[in-house]
């Protein structure tokens, strides 16, 4: 069982094939099925993951026809297409989830339901393995296959737009992440069909263009991780190489080509354009082929991409994408208050700041992925875990429903590709808290819980206790069988380090200095820091305890001069959340409500307030005692339709 579920991590970029045992990250992060999470904090939020979302999705699979089109594309059952040409992709999202779950949480449940809804993929699945399910229901079973790949090609249906490959790649991420959980290959075999055909169509001298929604170039370097086929990192590569060629006709009424980041090269690109997820999707598989190829050319790129985006292009709570029209990035700085924002634009640049961790083995990268993750990812799923944001703006009014008609969470969406992607990220969540490099453990995000590692074949075990996010304490016990001599890497987080990211987009404004406390055994020790960790480096023995404590003001954030929508104005944050007010707490004053110089910040542990949270109190300095409640972003759009602030306007 432990050999199979080390595997896991080809879904989660650690342990490389064969093939690739000597080029790979650097860094390797310690799979999430040998992290067992026991945390205030996370520990609700993955199992309501596990025991809610996962069946709550599939439930809204079947009802809305997702799963229908399966069964009705191989001759099931009777009936039309039903949904967006991308569905498809909502039911192997799931697969993922759940297949993620399982590598922790046997469910015979839930592994019987997988397998008959693998039944039904692989009966939709066509004699040379093209699925697709939009196409098939239409077009009927073609052997010529002429009227296929149009998607791709920009010459598609209205409404059909570029997906034919991006349904691809999350039929490989699911493969790759069921065949690890599970040994089963049933869905595996189904993905390696379509992959082998999508590389007898795509290659030099055959079609030479780039997915229109990039993902095929993530789940194939996933295929090619478990199955140590290098066909498949090539065509990755391949089809990374065709963007920037001109061959990718756009039609008339669609975006243009630096929408679909096909306006130049990869390797020339340096700003962040396009739509967000599709971008952000395409950096993180830069990021692996940068590390798996030692691609120099890829990584600087990558680099300066990400440059592009801390710099000019992220909301103080990691949200990216502003332009709602396009659901990507707009001009540099342009980040308007009401913003798209959307959730799986979140998920997309958490996945790309961890492969840049990998990559260079520096803090600033778990800065963004965790002020994206406690902030512009989480509230886009609810506590109940059924309910869901598309877009995550900073403020809303009350009345302007935002979110795809709604101004509260939703229960579905018609294209729903948000809820879905949360049910295959929450698990993921626990792979990104520890990394190893040769003698080294990196502890980059403070979660409770319980961990294994190798360290120069030794196993390490570590023991995290805290109650992060509303409080710095942290304390690790270290236990290795023997006296063992290694490196611990503990994060100094940006915001503990006077530094809420890594750029001057963003500064704090109030003058003050946290204290950062280390001490191992009871013994306080200096901080050495490198690339942002405070580095221990000695022979560790049974029973050792490290204590970190940072403390946690309430900060003053204040934007870059060129940040128009957050001019004369600011922002609050506690540790890693940033705060908003919101109506339910401050009737008919939150979009009035100015800040000033004499306003002062108290907190409050609110323990009977959307499950537990720190409050901040907004006092004004005034003589009646005026103040503003103020609650994690993450809790807001919990009580009903609400009017909610992020920045306020600020009279000095």
């Amino acid at each position: 069982m432990k050999t199979r579920l080390a595997v896991i991590l080809a879904s989660a970029l650690s342990l490389p094939s064969a093939v690739a045992a000597s080029r790979d990250y650097p860094i390797r992060p310690v799979p999430f099925t040998d992290v067992r999470v026991d945390d205030a904090f996370w520990t609700p939020r993955i199992e309501t993951n596990r025991q809610t979302t996962v069946w709550y999705c599939f439930k809204k699979c079947e009802e809305t026809g997702r799963i229908s089109n399966f069964a009705r594309a191989g001759g099931q059952e009777p009936g039309p297409f039903q949904g967006c040409p991308f569905d498809d992709s909502d039911v192997y999202k799931v697969i993922q989830g759940a297949a993620y779950t399982l590598a922790t949480h046997p469910d015979p449940k839930l592994d019987a339901y997988l397998d008959e809804l693998i039944a039904k993929i692989a009966a939709a699945q066509e004699s040379d393995g093209y699925l697709y399910t939009a196409r098939t229901l239409k077009s009927g079973h073609s052997r010529a296959g002429k009227d296929r790949w149009l998607n791709e090609r920009g010459a598609q249906t209205p409404g059909e737009d570029s997906h034919e490959l991006y349904n691809l790649g999350h039929l490989y991420e699911a493969a790759a992440a069921h065949f690890e959980a599970t040994g089963k290959t049933n869905l595996l075999q189904v993905a390696r069909r379509s992959a082998d055909l999508v590389s007898r169509v795509w290659g030099k001298g055959k079609l030479e263009i780039p997915s229109g929604h990039q993902e095929i170039e993530i789940g194939l370097i996933k295929l090619f991780r478990v199955t140590s086929d290098a066909k498949y990192l090539d065509l990755a590569k391949f089809l990374l190489d065709c963007r920037g060629n001109g061959r990718y006709e756009v039609p008339a009424g669609h975006y243009g080509p630096r929408y679909y980041s096909d306006h130049l090269p990869v390797t020339q690109q340096t700003e962040a354009v396009g739509h967000s997820v599709r971008s952000t999707y395409m950096y993180s598989a830069m990021a692996d082929i940068a590390a798996i190829l030692a691609d120099s050319a890829y990584a600087k790129a990558a680099d300066a991409l990400w440059q592009s985006v801390v710099g000019r292009k992220l909301y103080l709570t990691g949200g990216i994408g502003s332009d709602a029209t396009t659901e990507g990035f707009g001009p540099d700085f342009a980040l308007p208050n009401d913003g798209y924002n959307e959730t799986c634009a979140a998920i997309g640049n958490a996945l790309w700041n961890q492969r840049m961790f990998l990559l260079h083995g520096d803090a600033q990268y778990i800065d963004v992925l965790e002020r994206t993750l406690y902030n512009g990812f989480l509230a886009g799923v609810a506590f109940t875990g059924d309910r869901f944001f598309y877009p995550n703006p900073l403020v809303c009014d009350g009345k302007r429903k935002f979110n795809q008609g709604s101004l509260e969470r939703a229960p579905w969406f018609g294209c729903s590709c948000c809820p879905v992607n949360d049910v295959r990220f929450i698990p993921e969540i626990a792979g990104s808290i520890y990394a190893t490099r040769a003698d080294s453990v990196y502890v980059n995000l403070y979660v409770g819980c319980r961990a294994s590692m190798e360290i120069r074949g030794t196993t390490v075990s570590l023991r995290q206790t805290t109650q992060y996010p509303f409080d710095g304490k942290v304390s690790l016990a270290v236990d290795p069988p023997r006296a063992t001599r290694f490196a611990l890497h503990l994060r100094i987080p940006g915001w503990a380090r006077n530094e809420p990211l890594p750029s001057d987009l963003y500064r704090y404004s109030d003058n003050l200095r946290p204290a950062v406390s280390l001490a191992v055994n009871g013994s306080r020790t200096d901080l050495r820091m490198h690339r942002g960790y405070a580095e221990l480096r000695r022979e560790w023995k049974p029973g050792d305890v490290v204590t970190l404590d940072l403390e946690m003001p309430v900060r003053r954030v204040v934007a870059n001069p060129k940040v128009q929508a957050a001019a004369n104005s600011i922002a609050v944050e506690r540790g890693p959340l940033v705060y908003c007010a919101e109506g339910a707490d401050n009737p008919g004053t939150v979009m009035g409500h100015r800040m000033s110089g004499k306003t002062t910040f108290n907190t409050e542990t609110r323990s009977d307030l959307l499950g537990g949270l720190v409050a901040v109190k907004a006092l004004s300095g005034a003589a009646d005692g005026r103040a503003l409640t103020m609650i994690p972003y993450y809790a807001w759009a919990h009580r009903g339709p609400n009017e909610m602030r992020v920045w306020f306007p600020f009279d000095p």
